[in-house]
């Protein structure tokens, strides 16, 4: 591949990259590296025999550097998004960790998105374990007769997954009403957290529930 000698070709490759930038960010939330990568093969395929590798990610990285400095490309802000994300579908805290560092997270960044989780988190490992008995029907889902038959293999799905040994083994040994118990309490944080984030805040939550009762006294 040759580099790009004329100025119009490297103006126009550097506004393809930012056109391309700017797309997938209306659609995405990417890490850094995730939108590299992406601008990276969109211009091969356009660019295939104008310019080296090396010269596109040099331009890339430029473009990526500027849209950090307009505050539009965030990894603090990605890892934090995914960590709580990850959180929600049942990731172990060890599991997090090694997704954002397979999507190339800063690991300053990673410490930092497990440490907020561990400051507004009750025991997260504990209640994202209760979430993958629930999903794959382990555990304290299973029939009480088949609890221990099937022992090993549900603490090894768990140990997969990131979970310590004590905290898998805890899981396990729940009686089942009270295993009921603690899915109700992540179905009703659910349900609050999925409100307070889609109407930002607690009163707007609320309102509808005040409207009702206002209309009752009224009546």
């Amino acid at each position: 591949m040759n580099p790009i000698k004329n100025k119009k070709d490297l103006v126009a490759t550097i506004d393809d990259i930012r056109n391309f930038s700017y797309s997938y960010l209306e659609k995405y939330s990417p890490s850094k590296q995730q939108l590299r990568i992406y601008l990276f093969k969109k211009l091969i395929k356009i660019n295939q025999r104008k310019s080296s590798k090396k010269e596109i990610f040099n331009l890339i990285d430029s473009v990526i550097t500027s849209l950090v400095d307009q505050k539009l490309l965030s990894d603090r802000y990605y890892s934090d998004a995914k960590s709580k994300a990850f959180l929600k579908r049942g990731y172990s805290l060890n599991k997090i960790r090694y997704n954002l560092i397979k999507k190339g997270i800063d690991e300053k960044y990673i410490k930092d998105s497990i440490s907020k989780i561990k400051e507004n988190e009750s025991d997260p490992d504990f209640f994202s374990a209760i979430k993958i008995c629930k999903r794959r029907r382990i555990g304290p889902c299973r029939e009480e007769s088949n609890r221990t038959l099937f022992y090993k293999k549900d603490i090894s799905i768990l140990a997969r997954s990131g979970f310590s040994y004590e905290i898998s083994k805890k899981v396990l040994s729940i009686p089942k009403e009270e295993f009921k118990k603690f899915c109700m309490m992540i179905w009703d944080t659910t349900i609050l957290f999925y409100y307070f984030l889609t109407n930002n805040n607690l009163i707007s939550f609320l309102e509808p529930f005040l409207y009702k009762e206002k209309i009752k006294h009224q009546l």
